[in-house]
C-alpha cells in the first residue's frame, strides 16, 4: 500500500518537520501511524517531500524528510463546468473527477440546476466541494490540488467566456453527432468540458456555448447521470492526451 498523502501550506524546509492541525490530528489519532512508518507531504502546488515517522505525539507527528520532488503543472489542463445537482451528486462528481485528475472545476448554476446556490447557503455549498475536492487528492495521492471556482457558482455567460478562451472546448449532449473520443485535440493549453445538471443542457445555453466555440459531443449510445457523465468524459481525455 502506498504512503499516505497529507497537506500543508509549505513544506518543510530542513530535514525534520512537525506535522499539526487537523492534518496531525489525522496522521497520528485517525491513520495511527507509528515511528519507522512512511509519508507523504505536498503542499497542492506540485511539491512533495517523502518523509518517516520519527515520534508520535497528541494530534502530531515528528518526521524525518528523506524525499523532495516537484511536479510540473499538468499540461494540457483539464477544466470542468460542472451544473449544479441537487443532494449530492456534485460532491460525487466532484469526488470522482479529482481522482480522475481534473485540474479546475467551476460550479455551473445552469437554468435547470434544481439547486440554486445563493448568498450563505452557496458559500457552503461551494466549500463543501472544495472540501470534497481536497480529501479526494489525497486519496489519489495528488501533487496538485485541483481548483474550485465560483463566487460562488459560475453564470452561464461566465462559462461560456473561460470556452471562448480554451484552446478546445466540449459540451456533452446526448444528441451530439461527434465523439469525444474522436475529437480533435490541443497539444497543449486548456481544454474545458462543459457536463449539464440532472435536466440536461437547454437549447438557449447550448446555442451559447456553440457560439463561443465549443463542440457538442457525446460519449456513446447511453445518457449518464451528472454525477457520473464528467468522470467518464476525462478518462476518455486523460486516455487521449497520454495522462493515462
Amino acid at each position: 500500500m502506498s504512503a499516505p498523502l497529507f497537506l500543508v501550506d509549505d513544506l518543510p524546509a530542513g530535514p525534520s518537520y512537525t506535522l499539526t492541525g487537523p492534518e496531525g490530528h489525522h496522521a497520528a489519532t485517525v491513520q495511527r501511524l507509528r515511528a519507522g512508518e512512511a509519508l507523504i507531504l505536498a503542499d497542492g502546488r506540485g511539491g512533495s517531500a517523502t518523509a518517516e515517522v520519527t515520534a508520535v505525539g497528541k494530534g502530531s507527528v515528528e518526521v524525518r524528510v528523506t524525499g523532495r520532488s516537484t511536479l510540473a503543472a499538468p499540461d494540457p489542463r483539464l477544466v470542468v463546468a460542472q451544473g449544479i445537482a441537487k443532494g449530492d451528486r456534485g460532491e460525487l462528481a466532484v469526488q470522482a473527477m479529482t481522482e480522475i485528475g481534473v485540474d479546475e472545476i467551476l460550479p455551473w448554476a445552469a437554468s435547470r440546476s434544481v439547486a440554486q446556490w445563493r448568498g450563505e447557503r452557496g458559500a457552503k455549498s461551494r466549500e463543501k466541494w472544495v472540501s470534497t475536492a481536497r480529501e479526494a487528492a489525497k486519496q489519489a495521492r495528488r501533487a496538485w490540488l485541483p481548483v474550485v471556482g465560483g463566487d460562488p457558482d459560475c453564470s452561464t455567460k461566465q462559462v461560456a467566456a473561460r470556452l471562448g478562451d480554451a484552446r478546445a472546448a466540449f459540451v456533452l449532449h446526448e444528441e451530439a453527432t461527434v465523439r469525444l473520443a474522436a475529437a480533435e485535440l490541443p497539444p497543449s493549453g486548456e481544454i474545458v468540458l462543459v457536463v449539464g445538471p440532472e435536466g440536461g443542457i437547454a437549447d438557449a445555453e447550448r446555442v451559447a456555448f456553440e457560439q463561443a466555440g465549443a463542440v457538442a459531443v457525446r460519449l456513446g449510445p447511453e445518457v449518464l447521470r451528472t454525477s457520473t457523465a464528467g468522470v467518464a468524459a476525462l478518462s476518455v481525455l486523460s486516455a487521449r492526451i497520454s495522462r493515462w
